[in-house]
């Protein structure tokens, strides 16, 4: 409503009410002077008939109505200035499925790019404390070799890097619950945790009974989820949690999600921050799903758990996170403790969301690709690139850059899915190695360059997660930890197929029109 109010008050926005509302007027009286004309000899038969006429009447202003409503949509997102290719995605949804393409629109297509839901002076009031945090912690100079790709987190997201830091990767899910287990066990101040799905099942009630005992311990727990990924859980399920003094909020809680547009904007974080010390990022929620897998095979994900000053960078995306949803500015320095080095990694903490005036992780992977001299390797679920980032990838691959890209064979979003498959062809074609997993599905949002710049986290190479979701991922630039992640990729690479220019030539004609299909919609998926 913010939107529409500032739209409709700007220079712009009048000139178009104006425009409309004189147009409109005048539309009204040229049908209402057709219909009198029309009619004029049917004077008596128009009297006798009053609901004939009635009719006439109700279903030209529904036409009014109804067009107006199309035409002054169509507007607004050619107003919006966004990338040409989305908005003739949703001026194509809309002219030829005009009714279907309205709801989709206010619910889905609205963009929040240039809202600010925190305030300028309140962002830099809560950014003040963790940024004097970060400037005091003792970090040398960093390699000349990232420096462009380092001062482009540091320009567009204050996102510092700090030396010192140990990292440990988990590729499964026991491993990661269970360090996780043992790390909340040693809390003696605070935990902060955030997760898009916390699922009412062995694992969540797991969580929540050690997070309950903490609290009981007297340590200050605080809990983040998000309304849509937790849709289905029992709101008993986090009450139990705020009777034994656990904070928790919703983010973005969504009252009528069928009647509100917030359902398209999520929290995709996963966040663990443990006295400021100990932090986990990655891709797993919390759920049974992502230790046992499915019927047909494992869930392959990977998370890291990371010791060291790179932790004030997941602290402070936590705090910011818990204004938006609680409104309270949390500063003390309590939060940011002073940490000795820890090991020999060199981190950023970068996150993107739909509301601020860049995509920071998005840009990140355009530069690192822009960077590589070797090679530039991919994990994801989904493969729905941005227009810039494909075409980058297009200039690494045809400049002697190695790229391999690895998805799931099977889909958990059909027609997501074929977008991805679509991509994925058409990098095949240029040269890039793509690889399927076939042992269960692929849940993993990793990237590696030339065995010193990693990206480990929770965006997906997809429009959602670099325009729409609140993302975050960790910059880590380590030799040790690229070589690590490649390990992983190649033992991966066993239980893959590879996706050739023979594999998709051998699909059907109706795949591949579904393919195409959806590509022409990728920039709204």
């Amino acid at each position: 409503m913010n939107a529409y109010g500032r739209l409709l008050s700007s220079n712009t926005g009048k000139l178009c009410w104006n425009f409309f509302y004189h147009d409109c007027l005048l539309f009204y009286s040229y049908c209402f002077l057709y219909i009198c004309l029309k009619n004029i000899n049917h004077t008596y038969s128009i009297m006798a008939d009053l609901n004939l006429f009635a009719g006439e009447i109700a279903g030209v202003i529904f036409k009014l109505i109804y067009f107006g409503a199309i035409i002054g949509t169509i507007t607004v997102v050619i107003l919006d200035n966004r990338n040409p290719v989305k908005t003739m995605a949703w001026i194509l949804i809309l002219m030829f499925l005009p009714l279907v393409g309205l709801v989709f629109y206010f619910f889905f297509g609205r963009s929040t790019r240039r809202e600010r839901i925190i305030s300028k002076k309140t962002y830099n009031r809560l950014m003040k404390k963790p940024i004097a945090e970060y400037l005091a912690q003792e970090n040398s100079s960093y390699p000349q070799t990232y420096v462009r790709l380092i001062e482009l987190f540091k320009e567009t997201n204050q996102a510092l890097p700090f030396e010192g830091n140990r990292m440990e990767i988990f590729t499964e899910g026991y491993a990661k619950l269970q360090a996780l287990i043992q790390q909340l066990y040693r809390a003696k101040h605070h935990i902060h945790m955030e997760y898009y799905i916390i699922e009412d099942d062995a694992v969540g009630r797991l969580i929540r009974d050690v997070l309950i005992d903490k609290a009981r311990e007297g340590v200050e727990v605080r809990v983040v989820y998000d309304d849509v990924g937790c849709w289905h859980v029992p709101g008993s399920f986090f009450e139990e949690m705020k009777n034994a003094g656990i904070e928790v909020r919703a983010f973005l809680k969504v009252r009528f999600p069928l009647f509100t547009s917030k359902v398209n904007y999520r929290n995709h974080r996963k966040i663990v921050v443990i006295d400021g010390r100990i932090g986990f990022v990655g891709g797993m929620n919390l759920a049974e799903r992502y230790l046992r897998g499915f019927a047909w095979g494992e869930w392959r994900d990977t998370h890291i758990m990371i010791e060291g000053k790179a932790v004030h960078g997941l602290q402070t995306a936590f705090l910011l996170d818990w204004y938006f949803v609680d409104s309270t500015l949390i500063t003390s320095s309590r939060y940011f403790p002073r940490i000795e080095s820890c090991g020999d990694s060199m981190a950023q903490i970068v996150t993107s969301d739909p509301i601020g005036p860049w995509k920071e992780i998005m840009q990140g992977l355009v530069m690192a690709i822009s960077q590589a001299q070797k090679y530039f390797y991919i994990q994801t679920p989904y493969f729905i690139p941005d227009e810039s980032l494909h075409e980058m990838l297009k200039i690494a691959v045809l400049s002697g850059v190695k790229v391999k890209i690895m998805i799931p064979s099977k889909p958990d979003h059909p027609f997501v899915y074929r977008a991805t498959e679509y991509f994925a062809k058409d990098i095949v074609e240029y040269g890039a190695e793509v690889y399927m997993y076939q042992n269960g599905f692929l849940h993993s949002k990793v990237m590696v360059v030339d065995d010193e710049i990693v990206s480990v986290g929770t965006a997906n190479m997809d429009v959602r997660s670099f325009k729409l979701n609140f993302e975050i991922n960790a910059f880590i630039y380590d030799r040790d930890v690229a070589e690590e992640l490649i390990a992983n990729f190649d033992e991966d690479q066993k239980n893959c197929i590879r996706a050739t220019h023979d594999y998709f030539a051998k699909q059907s004609k109706w795949r591949k029109f579904k393919q195409a299909f959806s590509r022409l919609l990728s920039p709204i998926l």
